[in-house]
């Protein structure tokens, strides 16, 4: 699948779209823009990936199996192709920071949480974190195993929560304007504290709906003020 990358130096941003979108859709609705000055200073370098949720979650007429296959193979892509290709362009010890707005969030958190080894942090935007929100009803082991809401609070691997908790850049924002849910947020970082593991909520106000606005204003603050 195609990566698009932006700029040269710096720790990396890698992307995820937010639901049916493509690899491109950060640039198209002007998020690239937004954060173009950090990009051209060398503070970071952007890969943005392709989306599989047509193909999963979002494909009403594919089999719940084929969904969750298609979802772990996805995993699979970032881990086995896209964070090589990541370290043979930026350098082996670049820091990775995984981030995506709505259903990108969920996948972002998700696969910094099961490779914390590979990736450094995340950055999750309007995002929530059980992903039975977009399954329809169907449950099983791949949905459990790839349900942040659900699989963190059972997870006790010493060694994996370690390197988890050593991440300096767990950020959970959500606006609450319409189409916002913060409590979901609230409800995941709650978890979080239960495990030991730091982290930053931010919930801005009403003003801040679930929308495109709301990211190319959040996304340079952040740069701007956590990096």
């Amino acid at each position: 699948m195609p990566v698009a990358v932006y700029g040269h130096y710096g720790f990396v941003l890698l992307l995820v779209p937010t639901a049916a979108a493509d690899f491109l859709e950060y640039e198209r609705f002007g998020l690239i823009d937004s954060i173009r000055p950090f990009i051209d200073e060398g503070k970071l370098k952007v890969y943005s990936v392709n989306s599989i949720n047509n193909d999963s979650w979002l494909n009403n007429q594919a089999h719940p199996k084929h969904k969750t296959w298609t979802h772990n193979q996805f995993n699979y892509y970032i881990y086995d192709e896209v964070i090589p290709f990541i370290k043979n362009t930026s350098g082996h010890d670049t820091p990775i920071i995984v981030s995506g707005a709505s259903f990108g969030a969920l996948h972002s958190m998700n696969l910094f949480l099961k490779r914390p080894d590979l990736i450094n942090g995340v950055m999750a935007m309007s995002g929530v974190y059980d992903l039975t929100e977009y399954t329809k009803g169907h449950y099983d082991d791949d949905v459990y195993f790839n349900s942040p809401q659900h699989y963190l609070p059972n997870l006790t691997d010493h060694s994996s929560l370690e390197q988890i908790r050593r991440s300096q850049h767990i950020h959970i924002f959500s606006g609450s304007g319409p189409y916002e849910d913060p409590n979901a947020s609230r409800s995941f970082a709650s978890i979080l504290y239960s495990k030991g593991i730091n982290y930053e909520l931010d919930i801005w106000g009403s003003e801040w709906p679930h929308d495109w606005n709301t990211w190319r204003t959040v996304y340079p603050h952040y740069l701007a003020t956590r990096f």
